[in-house]
């Protein structure tokens, strides 16, 4: 026997339609967005809209070249903070009279020896594997608006209208192709997309 906790079943996420059609794909996110906003300017119920990031790609930007005097410095600096910091809420329970001082000198040393050590060990642990430092960032290629299946039509006229892609089945103007239910008629795409 289970319990019910009152919510409607049909309650998900709100990340997530019930049937969603792609309506338009679209090469940067200002553009999807504006579909979108359109669409609201346009009283369509924008809630039954989602925009998606696909064909997504990393980018690492290098940001310098590595060395075991880098490394211990950066390792210094961090542990110097981790002891400031230790110290600090040390100092804060201190018993009276007690030299705050000499709490926090003692544990921003501590921190930077901890810190000194840490890093270098762990470099050394790389074996020269990887000699730099970097950045990175998971980006999407595309953003493609998706939209519930009862308003896919109604959504396509309203941009289509407008010169921003989604009208009609298949090719969208701004470089991807719109994907309807099966067994809906589609277009061929144009010589130049394949």
């Amino acid at each position: 026997m289970s319990m019910s906790s009152g919510l409607p079943r049909n309650v998900g996420s709100p990340l997530k339609l019930e049937y969603p059609q792609s309506l338009a794909v679209y090469d940067d996110y200002a553009a999807a967005q504006k579909a979108v906003d359109f669409l609201s300017d346009q009283h369509f119920p924008v809630e039954q809209c989602m925009i998606v990031g696909t064909d997504l790609k990393r980018i690492e930007r290098i940001t310098g070249r590595l060395t075991t005097g880098r490394v211990a410095l950066g390792g210094l600096v961090s542990g110097v903070w981790l002891g400031l910091f230790v110290g600090l809420i040390f100092a804060l329970f201190a018993p009276q009279g007690g030299n705050v001082i000499q709490i926090v000198l003692s544990t921003v040393l501590f921190g930077a020896l901890f810190g000194l050590a840490w890093a270098a060990g762990t470099y050394a642990l790389t074996g020269g594997q990887r000699d730099f430092s970097s950045v990175s960032l998971i980006v999407p290629s595309k953003y493609e608006v998706l939209v519930e299946h009862k308003f896919a039509q109604q959504a396509r006229d309203i941009l289509g209208g407008a010169g921003m892609g989604g009208a009609g089945y298949g090719y969208v103007p701004t470089g991807g192709y719109a994907a309807d239910a099966p067994g809906s008629p589609q277009s061929p795409p144009p010589p130049n997309q394949l």
